[in-house]
């Protein structure tokens, strides 16, 4: 014996770290310049949305406003007899850093030019993300390159559940009837959806035609439907079929005596079934070695026999006690 249920297995389930990368932090300025330029120069990155404002204004690109403002400074900084050579070259405007300098992604920036190639965003003063030689902040790449919650559908920004050949919030996948978060039981799988052991058996395991309660180990098929062995009994008695046999009645099982009791077919001389040729007589059914003078116990023949408190008489018997 064993339960048919039809089911998915136990699908695999794991809840593991997102690989991504930690967040990476722009190196320190250079510190070694001359620190008369570096007071001169600190402040030119700051400027440059007032001169692309004025720039504007006055019909000339912010991008000529600076470089003649950096090359004044430096013929002005050579007459004093102090040497401004470039700090590097800025991987965004490829031109020379005067200035402060910022290493980042094994490159040199302008402060203001390390910025998240999605937003635009300036990354010089906090953490950012690396991909494909790109910086980011920490939203966009979250929102760009994170594995995404089947439940929810939002970027799982710390461990994430793999199960069902996706990925969940540990905290969204859950039962899909209860709402239960799994525990160490796990889940059992149904079109593609999770549930708890308890409401999988309740909503598809077979139900016992006796209890009504969920099949899951030893079963037996009878009367179009799955029983407990413990729940395959007669319906009045309540008693097993030892040898294998029994009676249907309107979609119940019963033992052979319970059966003709409600089928109206017991002998009324010795309470036992009838289960062949049968007398019919004052509404009642008889074998017929069994339809006999209560008197005399003569054999009684159907039109022949006169009735007494129900109890059959021969003629004569009767009118021996009753005449």
């Amino acid at each position: 014996l064993g339960v048919d249920i039809t089911a998915s297995p136990l699908s695999a389930m794991s809840s593991t770290p997102v690989p991504v990368p930690k967040p990476l932090l722009p190196s320190p300025p250079r510190t070694e310049a001359a620190r008369q330029l570096d007071e001169l120069l600190a402040d030119l990155g700051h400027t440059q949305s007032k001169l692309a404002a004025a720039g504007q204004g006055a019909g000339v690109p912010a991008e000529s406003l600076l470089d003649d403002m950096l090359d004044s400074l430096t013929r002005d900084l050579q007459e004093l007899g102090i040497t401004a050579a470039p700090a590097g070259i800025c991987s965004a405007c490829h031109k020379p850093i005067a200035g402060k300098v910022l290493t980042a992604l094994g490159k040199t920036w302008h402060p203001e030019h390390f910025t998240c190639a999605q937003c635009g965003q300036e990354l010089d003063k906090g953490p950012f993300f690396e991909q494909g030689g790109q910086a980011f902040c920490e939203e966009d790449y979250h929102q760009a390159f994170s594995p995404r919650c089947a439940y929810c559908a939002g970027p799982i920004r710390e461990k994430v559940l793999t199960a069902l050949e996706q990925t969940w919030h540990p905290e969204h996948f859950f039962c899909a009837h209860c709402g239960k978060v799994f525990g160490d039981e796990g889940f059992l799988e149904r079109n593609g959806k999770p549930y708890c052991h308890q409401d999988f058996l309740a909503l598809f395991a077979p139900k016992c035609q006796g209890c009504e309660r969920p099949v899951m180990d030893n079963y037996l098929s009878a009367l179009q439907g799955v029983w407990h062995t413990e729940c395959f009994v007669c319906t009045e008695c309540l008693t097993g079929f030892t040898g294998g046999s029994f009676f249907e009645l309107e979609g119940r099982p019963y033992c052979e005596l319970h059966f003709h009791q409600r089928q109206g077919t017991i002998c009324h001389g010795c309470g036992r079934p009838i289960t062949g040729r049968c007398i019919t007589a004052a509404g009642r059914r008889y074998h017929p070695e069994h339809f006999v003078c209560t008197y005399c116990l003569g054999r009684l023949h159907k039109g022949t026999f006169r009735e007494s408190d129900d109890k059959m008489y021969c003629q004569p018997c009767y009118d021996k006690l009753f005449v």
